[in-house]
């Protein structure tokens, strides 16, 4: 197990690489700079701030720099906040966005699996026609159509939930956007989970186990869940990863001071260093929940790890 998991951090290694540097260059090929303002600096001044930032040395020379800074875990000062670094915006903006990106997605698994069971056990029942109705309309709704309309009616019109601000540690805050967040991934938990198991119980091993006289509940939970859960593991990683990183649109309509605030500032002002300490954090956690995701599947399907060692 744990030459599997060295060859997954291995592999994950370079792609974190490449996802920096073409963000690093990228981002400076975009027309315009960090100190292109409505009203134009004078140039002595904005040659200064140039000169100040690196900005005045070749491209490969700011690269390389960035590079050293990174390894010891510096991400420089922010362009435009000039009073924080971005490792201090990151520490304030993080927390908020895990908070609201983890929590969206242990909801959507809480109901969405059992939900995707009772579907497929009741296959072709009312009750399955009408979970699943309801799964392709939380699909189908984006979030920014979902969140005002929850904030309308439970925070507004019913006044059951505040609509904006965030207190640490205040639950009621939390609800109204992470329902908001959770709904899409609910909806393809359950439907993936239906499918899933739908498929597992027509297997050999299921009619075996029938055979043998074994009580449904049995069946169910012995032989036909275990398998039909890997599907959907295999869906948290990247479910996970666009959750944190889609997290934008509640943030903004709930007024959460999470990451996705910084990142737009960061782009809309060109603030190279931001966008570039966003860019990496997201690329981290996706990575390190892709690995995660890929361990816990080895741990479950051993297949999967002697596939690896082959």
């Amino acid at each position: 197990m744990l030459s599997y998991a060295l060859r997954r951090l291995l592999g994950a290694l370079p792609t974190f690489f490449v996802i920096v540097t073409l963000a690093f260059f990228l981002i400076r090929l975009a027309p315009g700079g960090p100190f292109d303002e409505e009203q134009a600096l004078a140039p002595e001044v904005k040659a200064n701030l140039e000169r100040a930032y690196g900005l005045d040395r070749p491209m490969h020379e700011q690269y390389l720099r960035y590079l050293a800074g990174l390894a010891q875990g510096d991400l420089g000062p922010s362009m435009r906040l000039r009073d924080f670094t971005v490792n201090e915006l990151i520490a304030t903006g993080l927390p908020v966005s895990l908070t609201l990106g983890f929590s969206a997605v242990a909801l959507a698994l809480l109901l969405g699996v059992p939900l995707g069971v009772y579907a497929a056990v009741r296959q072709n029942s009312w009750a399955d026609h009408a979970v699943m109705g309801v799964a392709v309309l939380g699909i189908a709704l984006p979030v920014y159509v979902v969140a005002p309309l929850l904030a309308l009616v439970f925070g507004i019109h019913l006044r059951w939930l505040p609509v904006a601000g965030w207190e640490p540690g205040t639950v009621r805050d939390l609800v109204l956007p992470v329902v908001a967040l959770a709904l899409p991934t609910l909806a393809y938990v359950a439907r993936l989970m239906r499918g899933s198991l739908l498929e597992v119980l027509r297997l050999p091993h299921v009619r075996t186990a029938r055979a043998k006289g074994l009580s449904n509940a049995a069946v169910l939970w012995r032989h036909a869940l275990p398998p039909a859960f890997l599907p959907v593991l295999s869906y948290l990683g990247p479910a996970t990863a666009a959750v944190l990183t889609g997290s934008l649109v509640v943030e903004t309509i709930f007024g959460l001071p999470g990451m996705g605030r910084y990142l737009v500032q960061g782009a809309l002002n060109r603030d190279y260093t931001l966008v570039m300490g966003k860019v990496i954090v997201y690329a981290g956690l996706i990575l390190s929940l892709n690995l995660a995701v890929d361990l816990l599947y080895g741990v479950l399907d051993p297949r999967v790890r002697a596939k690896g060692r082959a």
